[in-house]
């Protein structure tokens, strides 16, 4: 798989671009803050439908545009596919493939897959647990398309029901017997069903995905850092998974509601949900410690750097070599991981990298070059040179 051109409008500090690529390695390089970044995160997001950098997608729109446009031509096994990603300030986004329009821009998932190296990987091994899930979901998403749906109507659902318990705390305590309260009470009873049965699908997608992640992870760690101790993650969950079940969605479902109705007192005192997978999180360990907190800064990068090597690895053990992302990561790695992350470029069918010299290339990439641009900024707006 690798991506033959990419053309933006209006997406972060590039009002227009328009790029072809090639399989190989192409080299963006540019002063930090002249927009280099802003390209493969363009190209992330047709990947994934959200960015490394923020959480909402109106910093991406350029300052005074009403919405930005990534368009990208795709060429897996020989097919063309051109999709097409209209991002808004305001209302849904929306998105085509080739000529024909999209009912969601979900369905744009899977048409494209890339692993994403970056400095903000950090963060996975020692920031919240909304990155890690965040990893999980994207990826379970690339590979089962129909998961990132499900997760979308998950959200939506949380949404409605935390407005429900902020909005509607005096009538829910009030309880059954009283009118207002009853109505309360069975509206939430609604949003109970809808969220068991949605998060259930979700922590179940996401067991199935770690079942297929976790060796690849230890023996990534390995790699990288095999005098360091073993590396293994394991999924915590709100809801109370049993071994022989935790792959059923109906347990799971049944197990979500019996913690909801434990719960529900505190949750309306609270005004928010405490249990789903919204709330669960990638424990990450070393030998027998957890990684955050207790991981030293190289094993901090070893770790993230396995985590994104593991993904590599999966997708393309399922057929389809991911496009390569490189966001300004050599600069940040010693020698050994440096050859390790060369080690997986040099496998891969096409490769993107960032760099703000281009010193910062390991040498023994350089023959594999096939493109290279110089990023430059006047005015706040980026262009090739």
């Amino acid at each position: 798989m690798y991506l033959r051109d990419l053309n933006l409008r209006d997406f972060r500090s590039w009002p227009e671009l328009s790029v072809e690529l090639s399989q190989g390695v192409t080299v963006f390089s540019g002063r930090n803050g002249h927009g280099k970044t802003n390209i493969v995160e363009a190209v992330r997001y047709s990947s994934t439908l959200a960015s490394h950098r923020v959480s909402h997608d109106a910093p991406l729109i350029r300052v005074g545009a009403n919405d930005a446009r990534i368009s990208a031509t795709t060429v897996n096994e020989g097919r063309e596919l051109t999709t097409h990603l209209l991002i808004k300030a305001n209302g849904a986004n929306q998105a085509q493939i080739n000529r024909t329009r999209l009912r969601t821009a979900r369905e744009l998932l899977g048409v494209l897959r890339t692993v994403m190296f970056s400095p903000e990987d950090l963060r996975l091994v020692n920031g919240e647990p909304a990155e890690r899930r965040r990893f999980l979901d994207e990826l379970a998403a690339a590979r089962t398309p129909r998961l990132g749906a499900i997760k979308s109507d998950y959200d939506k659902v949380l949404r409605q029901r935390n407005a429900l318990l902020r909005g509607l705390a005096s009538h829910l305590r009030r309880g059954y017997g009283d009118a207002s309260g009853e109505s309360a009470l069975s509206t939430l009873d609604t949003w109970d069903t809808q969220l068991s049965h949605l998060g259930a699908q979700v922590i179940v997608g996401r067991l199935q995905l770690l079942d297929a992640l976790s060796n690849h992870i230890t023996e990534a760690y390995f790699s990288v850092a095999p005098e360091s101790r073993q590396a293994s993650a394991h999924y915590s969950s709100t809801v109370e998974l049993f071994e022989k079940d935790n792959r059923d969605p109906a347990v799971i479902e049944a197990g979500m509601l019996v913690e909801l109705g434990r719960r529900r007192t505190e949750e309306i005192d609270r005004g928010t949900t405490l249990v789903g997978p919204h709330r669960d999180d990638l424990v990450l360990t070393l030998g027998e410690q957890p990684a955050k907190g207790y991981a030293s800064h190289g094993e901090t990068w070893s770790f993230a750097l396995a985590l994104h090597l593991a993904e590599y690895a999966l997708l393309a053990s399922e057929g389809t070599d991911p496009v390569l992302i490189l966001d300004d990561v050599f600069a940040e790695l010693d020698t050994k991981r440096r050859e390790r992350l060369v080690g997986v470029a040099q496998e891969a069918q096409q490769v993107i990298i960032t760099a703000a010299v281009g010193d910062d290339l390991p040498d023994n990439l350089d023959d594999a070059v096939t493109g290279a641009h110089q990023v430059v900024m006047e005015d706040g707006v980026s262009r090739l040179e």
